[in-house]
Order: structure tokens, then sequence, then C-alpha cells
């Protein structure tokens, strides 16, 4: 499908990448990793066409398609979600506006013997026969289902562009581009604005797709599902590996291990080769010998390591002051914007230590939330935090409040205290700003080195409670698995938004799930969360709770909204109440394994029993209050 010869690309002078050679087959689903910067991005404009390149060439076969999902779109405003998806069918828009045409004039005409009549129905024939060969009389409900698939609601469909977040217009080209059925795929970090369940949705659609697919992410349990193939851009080379990417992994250190072993023995056979030329060169009956071994020697293929570049950022989040035990407590909170009602009714108390996910579709209120946590918007109903709690907060477009006309330095001087100042360079230089770097305007930066930066402007204050959204937009993969040691070691507390499975894996311990206005606790990482839901066929799940939404409607009209508003209610203290056992028998267990171990000791101790014997006690009251609350939940 495509054969690239001996690509090179310079800019100002400094070659990105040099002699890049590679062929892109039918079947071929491949992931193009590397750190920021490395020219991944560059690589799919030059093979789209949208950017030129110094040296080499480029050949496709004929009548090959090419769509290309760029991280930077334009839309014309004035269209409806699916007036915008419909753009995807230019050929048969075309052929429906001339079929409108021929109908109004033979609906029109009377001369119905006349050749220009005998012409028009001629006409009609072709355009109908050539519109239902490409589709004509299915587009729409396939433009619904690709929609539906990517997370829009049928509300959603006649609402216009102009009224959704780049997000969901990213979806929308998006949904044009899979419809178009190209040949060839070129995705520029596709998942950056899908949510958990639109991610999976995604996952199955690439693996039915039969073209060729050349994608940049960083997300690699999606990398994982999808690729079967690795292109690793590294100082300036590709490394072509036929695996995924984690496979891809092992087979490189595979690889670089035998080149090494390799190169050892190489050295060692060169080292003895020289000391016996030495030897020779002095003796005039074995100067010949000599000469024939230099000869030997100089036609040594030298055996070459591939180098890896393997500098990474370095964060150690600041931990401020101990705060109280409850760091934040809402209760019967709730937000709209005009008409949308995003949270109601929502009851959380988050304690200091915890490590908290939020997770779900776009536009649940996750974000919002977190918004509502640091003071950054209005709300109703009640939000407190907790005794000396110091936030510190990472905003999903947090890399897009640095000011793009500022240096690299400039910008975090201006943020410095008297008291960090003087380091500033140097946690520049952990964030992989060095030397000259740090001179570089914001606005030449890519997006994950503005990320970068952000995330170092963050550690000038010191705080005891993290909020994150979507903090790995951006951030190549090495940088993610630096960031993800860094929020395990982080002593403080942590929320956490993201739509990143593998990075939420053994990261966060409780997961809070964002469903039509309110949200559901669960005591367990993100691996339980998504067994408990079954997300990996999340859509399924979806239709089958539309499937008996209407069927109630069919039965009786709509739930009773007091009705709804009690089980909320209800479901939010059963979640309290749940991890309230769940804390207790863990503070139990933890007391049998010291009587166990020091009975002598502590029998003698009557507060630890008292206090022992209280624990067991709240447990069976609460234990009979699940009950209360379950039973009342299914009486609804």
């Amino acid at each position: 499908m495509l054969n690239a010869h001996d690509i090179t690309v310079s800019f100002s002078g400094e070659e990105l990448f040099s002699g890049i050679t590679f062929k892109l087959n039918a079947g071929d689903r491949i992931g193009l990793v590397g750190k920021n910067g490395a020219g991944k991005s560059t690589l799919l404009k030059i093979v789209s066409g949208e950017q030129e390149y110094d040296r080499g060439s480029m050949a496709f076969d004929k009548d090959i398609s090419l769509g290309f999902l760029k991280q930077d779109i334009d839309f014309e405003e004035g269209r409806t979600v699916i007036e915008e998806a419909y753009q995807a069918f230019k050929e048969i828009k075309s052929i429906e506006g001339k079929l409108e045409a021929v109908n109004t004039q033979l609906a029109e005409r009377t001369d119905y013997e006349s050749e220009y009549y005998h012409n028009l129905m001629h006409d009609l024939d072709e355009l109908s026969h050539r519109y239902e060969l490409i589709g004509g009389y299915n587009y729409q409900g396939e433009t619904e289902k690709i929609l539906a698939g990517l997370g829009f609601k049928q509300e959603n469909l006649n609402q216009m562009t102009n009224t959704f977040s780049g997000g969901w217009r990213m979806r929308i080209e998006l949904a044009k581009l899979l419809l178009q059925k190209h040949d060839i795929l070129l995705l520029d970090e596709p998942t950056n604005h899908l949510d958990i369940e639109s991610i999976i949705w995604f996952e199955n659609f690439l693996k039915g797709f039969s073209g060729a697919i050349m994608m940049v992410s960083h997300d690699k349990m999606f990398l994982d599902n999808v690729t079967n193939r690795t292109i690793e851009i590294s100082l300036g080379q590709i490394y072509d590996y036929k695996k995924p990417y984690s496979q891809y992994l092992l087979l490189r250190n595979e690889i670089k291990e035998k080149q090494l072993q390799a190169q050892k023995n190489q050295d060692r056979e060169i080292k003895h080769t020289e000391q016996l030329i030495e030897k020779f060169r002095a003796k005039a009956n074995k100067a010949s010998m000599a000469q024939s071994l230099i000869k030997k020697l100089n036609k040594v293929e030298r055996i070459e390591v591939d180098v890896e570049d393997n500098a990474v950022m370095n964060v150690r989040f600041p931990m401020s002051i101990t705060p109280g035990k409850v760091v934040v407590e809402a209760e019967d909170l709730a937000k709209n914007y005009d008409e949308n009602q995003v949270l109601e009714d929502v009851n959380m108390l988050i304690e200091r230590g915890s490590k908290i996910a939020f997770v779900g579709q776009n536009g649940q209120g996750k974000s919002t939330l977190a918004k509502i946590m640091v003071g950054e918007i209005s709300f109703d109903g009640e939000m407190k935090l907790g005794h000396n709690v110091q936030i510190g907060y990472f905003a999903q477009n947090q890399s897009e409040y640095l000011d793009g006309e500022l240096t690299i330095l400039e910008t975090m001087e201006n943020e410095a205290t008297d008291g960090n100042r003087v380091k500033v360079r140097d946690m520049l230089g952990s964030f992989l700003f060095r030397g000259d770097e740090v001179e570089k305007k914001v606005k030449v930066l890519s997006g994950g080195e503005r990320n970068r930066l952000a995330l170092c402007k963050m550690l000038l204050h010191p705080f005891n409670l993290l909020i994150m959204d979507e903090p790995t937009n951006h951030l190549d993969i090495a940088s993610k698995n630096v960031l993800k040691r860094a929020l395990k070691q982080f002593e403080g507390t942590l929320i956490l938004v993201s739509h990143d499975r593998e990075f939420l894996q053994d990261l966060a311990s409780t997961v809070y799930s964002f469903r039509e206005g309110g949200i559901k606790e669960y005591l367990g990482d993100i691996n339980y969360f998504l067994e408990q839901h079954e997300l990996e066929d999340m859509r399924a799940v979806e239709m089958s709770s539309k499937k008996e939404s209407d069927v109630n409607t069919s039965k009786g009209g709509k739930q009773n909204h007091a009705d709804q508003k009690q089980r909320k209610k209800l479901q939010n203290r059963l979640s309290k109440i749940e991890a309230e056992i769940s804390d207790l028998e863990k503070k139990i267990i933890n007391d049998d394994a010291q009587i166990s171990e020091n009975f002598q000791l502590l029998h003698e101790d009557k507060e630890f029993f008292n206090l022992y014997n209280e624990k067991k006690t709240r447990v069976e009251e609460l234990m009979g209050q699940w009950e209360e609350v379950q039973e009342k939940i299914e009486s609804i």
C-alpha cells in the first residue's frame, strides 16, 4: 500500500530524522512510539502529504484512499452534529441533490413522450443505481451507529456543533473518518478526548478494520489491544518490530542484550587480532602476516548496539502539612449549566491518604466536581474542605494557561517564590528542559512539552490534596510511567480524573463512577470497576439499560422523579455504610494480629479491648443498617 524509502527531514538545519525506510501493508496496525518531539506527528503529516520532506521517496499503490485524524481541527459553524457527520458522504450528498432536482422536474413536466422526459427518466435510473451502489440507503443508520459508539446520544444529534467542546468536536471528526472507509487510517492520539467506554468501542472497531492503520498513541493498553506492529522513533532513527507495544518492549530488550553480547565477543576478537598485529609487525619474517591481519581487520563490520534515548523527567510531588482526617465532604451537592443538570444530590466523604479515580463518560460531571473542589465554579448544596487542606490542581487544559510569549525560564521564575527561585533551573532540568532550551518560547513547544512545563510549574508550591484532570494527555509513555511512580510515592490525598486504564492500574484504590448526574463509589481499583460493569462491552450495557427504560416507558411512563431522587440518596448512604464497614474490618483484622502476637502485653489493656469490642459492635450495627437501606432501595 505504501513504500517509504530514505526519508529525511530537517528543521532549521537540524535533522529530525534521517534515512527512514518502511513499508505499510494491508492489515498492518502500526503504533508509532517515541518521546515527545521525536517526530511521530511529523511522520504522519509526511505520509498524509501535508508536510514535505528533504530527501527520499514515497510511493502509494494505485487508487489508495487515505484518512488523517490530526490533533488540531477546523470546523465550519452552522451545522448540527448529524449534518457535520454526513459531510463524510460527499458523493452520496451530491447525488441526493441531483436526484431531488430530477424528481422536481419529473413532477412538474407533463410532456411524457418527449425525448427530454425520456432523458430525465434515464438520469433518474442511473443516479438511483449509483446511489444504491455507494450505500445511499444505509449511510444514515451507519452514521448514527458510529456516533452512538463514540458517546453521542440521540438527543445530541440535532444540536449545533459549536455548542460542543473541542473534545466532542474531535469525536465528530473521528466519526467522519471512520464512515469514509479509507484504505489507510493515520491517527494522531485518537484516544485523548475519548472516555473509557468510547475507547473500548473504538478498539473493537479498529480490530475489525481491514485496511492499514498508523497511529500515534501514548495509551499503552490501547496500543496492546489494537496494534500488531510497533515503530519506535528514537534519536532520528526508526526501529521496526512486528509486535504490539508490550511485546515490542520485551523483544527490544532481548535484541539489545544479544547485540551487547555479540559486540563484546567481537571486541574481544578485535583486541586479540590487534595484539597479534603488534607482535608480528616487529619481526621481518612475520611482516606479511601482520599486513594480512590488518586487511582482515579493516573488512570487519563493527557490531552496533541500538541507541536508546533514556532521558526521562524526574518528578517528586511536595507534601505540605498533614491535614485533618476528613479532606473533602460534600452533601446534596448539585450543579447545572442552564437546563443541563450535570450533578444532582451528590454526597461523598474523602479521607486523608485516599487515592481516588473519577471515571465515566464525558459530560457526566467529573471535571465539574474537580473545579467545584478547587473553588473555580459555583454550585448548590454543601462542599467542605477539611482542616489544613492545601490543594494542588492540574486542570485538563492546564497547558493552555501558559503564556505563549514567555520563555520556559520566565514562566517558572514568574511563579517562583524567594525561597525556591534559585532552584528553578534545576527543576527544569529534571523535567528535561536543559541548557539553552529554557530560552525557548512556550508557543513553540509541543503538547507533551507544554504538559511537562505545566507539571513542573505546579511543583513550586507544596500541597496535601492533589487533584489532576487528565494529566497524561500528550505525555509520552516514558513520561507517564515517571508520573505514575511519583503519584504512587505522594503521601497526600490524590484525586485523578482519567480515561487511561493502564495509568490508573495499581494507582487508585477507590473508583467513583459518574453517571446521569450522580456518583457511585467502588471500593476497589480500576480492574475491579471494569469487572463489575463489564466495561469490555459498555455499549451493550448501555443498550440494555435503554431497552429496559423503553419497556418501563411502554408499561406506564417515566419513573417518578421523587423516587429517583430518593434512590440516589439511599445508594449514596449505602456506599458510605460499605466504606465504613470495610474500614472497621481492616482495623479489626489488625487488632486480631496484635492480640495474636502480643496477648501477654495486651490482656491487661482494658482500653484496647474496649475499643476492639466497640469496633465489632459498630460493624454489627452497620450490617443492620445496610440491610435496612438495601430493602428500601429494592422497594422503590
